[in-house]
């Protein structure tokens, strides 16, 4: 490779005790100049460079009398000559043919930049590719959208290459290939790029490739599509409120001016003339289906070319829903009515009847007979175009049911006959439902007020906790529920109610006696206090107290504890005595 040290060798076959070893560089007319030499003696060498020729670095010989070239250049390829003179042995030369590979610099690519006609008949440039700086001469080859162009060397209408060649003043060749085409339609999109090939020692080959580039190509229009974009349906409906692109696109380059217009009573009026080829219209209305129309306005097309395009634009709408009757329905027990649903729309919408989610039927009416309670609630219209995702409506009312009341228990338990027993608490519920709402009344105090019950379908519940005695059992307890039509009752029944057990007295009895021992233990308490008294715990004499004992009070400042609980007989023993402690305890 260039700029690499370059060694040749030149060794003689045989044994030979002494010769003569010389390096000559044969030029391009055969003469020969002596460059250097050396003699050998047994294992000694003397060297010597005669004439380096002006070569920088000069030539060398090493210890074997080989010739040295540092930095070889492209001017170092010749052929060098090695002869050896061995006196009586004779004389013999070889010949080394040098060979200096160089890489060539990156290749660019220069494309014709101006607009290239496709209706010329005969072949224009396209791009000039150069590799400058290399040995040998690369190989230049084009290619388009990555396939090899085969195309000749002689000038012809399609297509041809014209390859130049320079020896730079280094010694490097540069080489230059311009390409030709007659271009067609079908390279508006496609790429183009030049790739070099050069060889390298041993063989090997290399490449470089260009950048890409792009052909800018006058053809044209040969035909227009005209569509309706996001968010049209795939029938063509767009909804109406949003906001439609009208899409125009022509085939010629470069582009087109575009003209839209929307024809009214066979007349065009022109909406818009640009050259992107997009129209917007915002909040379309259904007033703005119709036609609508796209123009391309090349005056270089065939005169057969189709240049207009025509669709039609259909604006879905959907009104609101009308019922034949309001937001509220009344209606009686047993009846039987009917509630139209109308609807205006295009497409025709489709209607249906729900309530609480489930489907009752299609059609603009609504049949309702033999009516219940259980069929009082909110009922929906609900209106859609299968054609037209997302466009729909609804509108509801409620229905009202009025009639006498109807009236369930809950379950009380135990249920069993005779296993209930005097003093049981139990805790009715009542459930009642009707239009207007009932109210709820107990035979017995306690009731709850009435509140919606759980699980609703217009049942209210009221609840009575009380305790089961005999005289309930003989005779319930009822529920009733009443409204301007009627009312409805329900008696609770208990069956044989059991006495209450003996274990109840014993009880009682046990709280008697605990009752005693405690007042006894306070009146001990209270004698405890009064050790020493003379007429403590027994019936005293008449006469005062004894001395230090203080005279019982009648004036009402008597503490507490004298006049109430323990001196509850004083009074009496006032009547029976002089006032003294009799009776005390």
């Amino acid at each position: 490779m260039r700029g690499e040290s370059a060694t040749l060798d030149c060794t003689p076959l045989g044994t030979q005790g002494h010769f003569v070893l010389e390096w000559f560089l044969a030029d391009r007319s055969g003469v020969r100049h002596r460059l250097a030499s050396a003699e050998v003696q047994g294992s000694e060498l003397q060297a010597r460079v005669h004439d380096s020729r002006g070569r920088s670095p000069p030539y060398q010989l090493d210890s074997r009398g080989r010739l040295v070239l540092t930095n070889a250049q492209v001017g170092d390829e010749r052929d060098y000559v090695c002869v050896v003179r061995a006196g009586a042995a004779g004389t013999t030369e070889a010949t080394t043919q040098l060979r200096v590979f160089a890489k060539p610099e990156a290749t660019e690519v220069i494309p014709n930049k101006g607009i290239l006609s496709v209706t010329d008949n005969f072949a224009q440039e396209i791009a000039v590719c150069n590799s400058p700086n290399g040995n040998p001469a690369p190989q230049i080859t084009w290619y388009r959208d990555g396939q090899r162009l085969e195309v000749p060397m002689e000038v012809n209408p399609e297509g041809y290459t014209a390859t130049r060649t320079v020896r730079e003043a280094s010694g490097l060749l540069s080489l230059t290939s311009t390409l030709y085409l007659r271009p067609g339609k079908a390279d508006r999109d496609a790429s183009f790029h030049c790739s070099v090939r050069y060889r390298l020692p041993a063989g090997q080959e290399g490449h470089l490739d260009s950048p890409s580039f792009h052909l800018s190509l006058h053809y044209p229009t040969e035909h227009v599509h005209f569509w309706v974009g996001s968010p049209s349906t795939a029938e063509g409906w767009v909804r109406e409120g949003e906001s439609v692109q009208l899409f125009c696109r022509g085939d010629g380059s470069p582009s087109p001016e575009y003209t839209f217009f929307r024809l009214q009573d066979k007349q065009e009026d022109v909406l818009k003339t640009d050259l992107e080829g997009n129209l917007t219209l915002d909040g379309v209305q259904r007033a703005h289906s119709g036609t609508y129309g796209c123009r391309v306005e090349d005056y270089d097309a065939a005169e057969d070319a189709e240049l207009s395009q025509t669709l039609e634009l259909r604006v879905a709408y959907l009104d609101p829903l009308e019922l034949s009757t309001g937001e509220e329905l009344s209606v009686h027990l047993n009846s039987s009515t009917a509630v139209n649903c109308s609807v205006q729309g295009l497409p025709a919408p489709a209607l249906r009847w729900t309530k609480d989610s489930i489907p009752l039927g299609n059609g603009p009416t609504l049949s309702l007979s033999k009516i219940t309670f259980d069929s009082a609630g909110t009922y929906f219209c609900e209106a859609s175009m299968p054609r037209v995702p997302l466009l729909s409506r609804t509108r509801s009312f409620k229905l009202l049911v009025e009639g006498p009341p109807e009236v369930k228990p809950e379950e009380t338990q135990p249920q069993a006959k005779g296993s209930w027993r005097e003093g049981d608490e139990v805790r009715l519920v009542c459930f009642a439902r009707g239009f207007p709402e009932p109210k709820l009344s107990w035979s017995q105090l306690g009731g709850s007020p009435a509140e919606p019950a759980p699980g609703g379908q217009g049942w209210v519940s009221s609840s009575l906790t009380l305790k089961v005695t005999s005289a309930l059992s003989r005779d319930g307890v009822s529920c009733e529920a009443s409204n301007p039509h009627g009312n409805a009752r329900h008696v609770f029944h208990f069956g044989a109610v059991a006495p209450q057990t003996a274990q109840a007295g014993v009880a009682v009895m046990a709280v008697a006696i605990s009752v005693g021992l405690l007042l006894l233990v306070v009146a001990a308490f209270y004698c405890m206090r009064r050790k020493g008294r003379p007429g403590c715990c027994r019936r005293g004499e008449k006469g005062a107290p004894p001395p230090g004992e203080p005279e019982l009070s009648h004036s009402g400042s008597e503490r507490p504890e004298q006049t109430g609980l323990l001196l509850g007989s004083a009074s009496g023993g006032a009547r029976r005595g002089s006032g003294g402690f009799r009776d005390e305890c």
